[in-house]
């Protein structure tokens, strides 16, 4: 058995003294895993970091074996982000929300893009925030836990959309929600927005979004500690900031 693909990095395990077993996702392959044997040596150090895009071949005697991969780096997205805490604990959040979320070895292209427009947007915009909301609401839909946020819950209407049912995962409208606010989940602006990548909506509403892809994500798979950490980190940003919490993150 052998393919090649395109895949990204979201798990590196040591395995025995000088190998290692990447965990990729593959534009046609989904998530697959494979041992790379040396590839814990100085010469391949960078080579297999979270979110590198490698091209690779898989080769087993069996379809069901773990089989091994031969790589070649084509860009590492980590090392651009280096020096930005937020932004790569944003890109370990992803990887790990897909390692835990994908079943291995379905295909899954469309996710494969999502994540790399995400990786686009954490190394080239200033409205990555943003775009990793809606990536985890992509994420959601895509793994059959979609919201419908077209129209209210309640009237059926679609103008001032702020809210989500818990229990249905639809938008719910201000005057229909006012009443029960306490026990529906926030629904930011910019989500809805013409243009909702290109959106700088204030630190608030980023928590409020990773506060409501959060609730369904917890709902329907266990969070890795990845995402809480990245969480944390922007709770703690905006806390330290204090009313400057309210200004684009």
């Amino acid at each position: 058995m052998q393919w090649e693909d395109e895949g990204y990095v979201l798990k590196v395990a040591p395995q025995g003294e000088s190998s290692l077993v990447l965990h990729l996702l593959t534009r046609a392959h989904g998530r697959h895993a494979g041992l790379v044997r040396g590839g814990r040596g100085s010469r391949n150090r960078g080579a297999y970091e979270i979110g590198g895009l490698l091209q690779v071949s898989w080769r087993a005697r069996l379809a069901g074996h773990l089989g091994g991969f031969a790589c070649e780096s084509l860009r590492s997205y980590a090392a651009l982000l280096i020096e930005d805490p937020e932004r790569l604990a944003a890109l370990a959040a992803a990887a790990g929300l897909i390692e835990a979320g994908l079943p291995e070895r379905e295909p899954a292209p469309a996710l494969f893009e999502a994540f790399g427009a995400l990786l686009t947007a954490l190394t080239e915009s200033e409205s990555w925030p943003a775009v990793y909301v809606l990536f985890e609401l992509r994420f959601l839909a895509l793994m059959g836990f979609g919201l419908d946020l077209s129209s209210c819950a309640a009237t059926g209407g679609r103008d001032e959309l702020v809210y989500v049912s818990p229990r249905s995962g639809q938008a719910v409208s201000a005057q229909a929600g006012a009443p029960y606010r306490d026990r529906l989940l926030p629904l930011p602006a910019f989500i809805l927005a013409p243009r909702p990548h290109e959106s700088r909506p204030s630190r608030t509403e980023i928590l409020d979004g990773l506060r409501l892809t959060g609730y369904f994500l917890g709902r329907n798979l266990t969070l890795p500690p990845a995402r809480d950490r990245f969480v944390d980190r922007l709770r703690q940003r905006a806390a330290l900031s204090g009313p400057a919490s309210n200004g684009p993150i």
